[in-house]
């Protein structure tokens, strides 16, 4: 498994034009507020306080940028369908989360969170929808599987999967993670690591 040995913040930036130049290989990583976005970026790089928590909703406004192990970057983009902003406001999120998810010539890979408490949501499948229809590949993780039982989990898991067919015929890649346990660190980072071999290859 990748062992992670440095991460430092490259930059943030407003929009794709503000993005910091770099040829390294990214992955993004994007859900609905308060999906466990942060916890789960921390969990992973096992930096605490490396990607901000918090309880209110929508306070990463800017695409920030980490380099990991000095050879590939990971991406915290805003979380779709904050409150508290404008509809002007939350109209300009979601155009430049966009132009970077269609134009960035390195993204090699967008995970998409989604909570596993919840039964299906309209957010996120029309999220996903908008996703599919732009040709956008991407690879779910289920997030906060702690926070109820197994079977539960397991249920809105599958309910979710069902309603995605409504979207795409092609089943995406999917993993579960809870940040508390670090479950899901292993499996996120071996795939990260995977595509990155695939990459130099």
């Amino acid at each position: 498994m990748m062992i992670i040995h440095s991460t430092a913040l490259l930059g943030s930036a407003p929009d794709l034009a503000s993005c910091p130049p770099s040829d390294l290989p990214e992955f993004a990583f994007i859900g609905r507020s308060n999906v466990g976005k942060s916890s789960l970026i921390n969990m992973l790089t096992r930096v605490e306080g490396l990607a901000r928590v918090s309880d209110t909703p929508g306070k990463t406004r800017l695409i920030n940028f980490f380099i990991v192990n000095e050879s590939w970057t990971l991406v915290d983009l805003p979380g779709y369908g904050y409150a508290k902003v404008g509809r002007k406001d939350r109209a300009n999120f979601s155009s430049f989360v966009a132009d970077y998810l269609q134009n960035r010539p390195n993204l090699r890979g967008t995970f998409v969170l989604i909570d596993s408490r919840l039964t299906p949501q309209k957010i996120d499948l029309d999220f996903l929808d908008w996703m599919v229809n732009c040709g956008l590949p991407f690879i779910l993780i289920f997030t906060k599987t702690d926070k109820l039982s197994r079977a539960a989990a397991q249920a809105n898991i599958d309910a979710f999967l069902l309603r995605l067919q409504e979207i795409s015929q092609d089943a995406p890649p999917f993993l579960t993670s809870s940040s508390k346990l670090s479950h899901g660190r292993s499996d996120i980072l071996e795939l990260i690591e995977t595509t990155l071999a695939e990459t130099i290859a």
